[in-house]
């Protein structure tokens, strides 16, 4: 579908979250939770068992009904959507189908019914690298396979916003690869891609943005590298040394704290890089080694949440 063809109203793609809550008796699972997620990126989400994402991404697509708030996409509300399978397409479970149908046949069924063109079915497929295996039946396909149909399901209107829940499930590290460069080619053509996950270590290498949840509540939103610079104040540097005594001495010296890590590693903190380089070109000690420690997504991600489990 061209772009010409697309609402005006969902040609930006930007899905927001307003004050989005729902009450289960008495389990809050999503407290007044608002975010943006941006077109032409991937936005990681991300929060701990019983976060409330799931809730959040059913709410979003109408499957759930809020408590009170709402969500949008492109400025309308899901329920609201023409023709919704050409605007968002989503998957929030390994796709199911008929054990007796062929790939190719799932999806034709879904075109038919969705008033999609049946070519559709071979282009989707041939989006997730299904094609050799089109014509063998539902039942035979591995969780990485099913994972790789859902995707296609929801490719079949060629949609400005994609949504994915824990997609990578059951996928090899082959197929992980090429998730990551599949959705991230899918913001650079400009959609929206929303991806929740509980692969931390995965999510950094894929999302531009992050939106991390707990309890219900948001806790952090923003660009993956800055998220991660927020929590880079205070680090230390990783230093190696022949002469390790010395240099210890010499870092306190200039009011530096220094530990000791595993194979002999000091792990200085107080001073950058730079200034423990001065240091140790002035006690005349041989450097091996001086990096920066440089909080990764999942570290982040663990400080950000201590203390604030799931509730459901």
């Amino acid at each position: 579908m061209s772009d010409g063809q697309r609402s005006p109203t969902t040609d930006s793609g930007q899905i927001v979250v307003s004050g989005l809550t729902k009450q289960y008796k008495n389990v809050r699972a999503v407290d007044n939770l608002s975010f943006t997620v941006a077109s032409g990126r991937v936005t990681g989400f991300l929060g701990p068992n019983g976060a409330g994402k799931t809730t959040t991404l059913r709410m979003l697509l109408n499957l759930v009904t809020p408590s009170g708030g709402g969500a949008t996409i492109g400025g309308q509300r899901y329920v609201d959507l023409a023709d919704p399978l050409r605007h968002v397409g989503a998957v929030l479970e390994a796709s199911s189908a008929h054990k007796g149908r062929t790939g190719i046949n799932h999806l034709r069924v879904i075109c038919a019914a969705a008033g999609l063109p049946k070519q559709r079915a071979d282009e989707a497929l041939a989006l997730v690298g299904l094609t050799p295996a089109a014509k063998r039946k539902f039942k035979g396909y591995s969780l990485g396979m099913k994972q790789r149909l859902g995707i296609a399901a929801a490719m079949l209107g060629d949609p400005r916003v994609l949504i994915l829940d824990e997609p990578a499930n059951g996928l090899d590290p082959e197929g992980i690869r090429w998730m990551r460069g599949f959705l991230k080619g899918l913001a650079h053509e400009g959609r929206t891609v929303l991806v929740s996950s509980h692969l931390l270590s995965e999510m950094q290498l894929l999302a531009d943005d992050v939106v991390i949840i707990a309890a219900g509540k948001l806790i952090r939103q923003g660009p993956v590298e800055q998220v991660l610079g927020s929590m880079a104040q205070g680090g230390q540097v990783r230093v190696r040394t022949p002469q390790a005594d010395e240099l210890v001495a010499a870092l306190r010296a200039q009011s530096a704290t220094v530990e000791t890590g595993e194979h002999g590693v000091l792990l200085v903190g107080g001073l950058d890089a730079p200034a423990i380089g001065k240091v140790a070109l002035a006690a005349k000690v041989e450097l091996h080694e001086l990096t920066p420690e440089r909080p990764d997504l999942e570290r982040v991600f663990l400080e950000l949440t201590a203390g604030k489990a799931g509730i459901r």
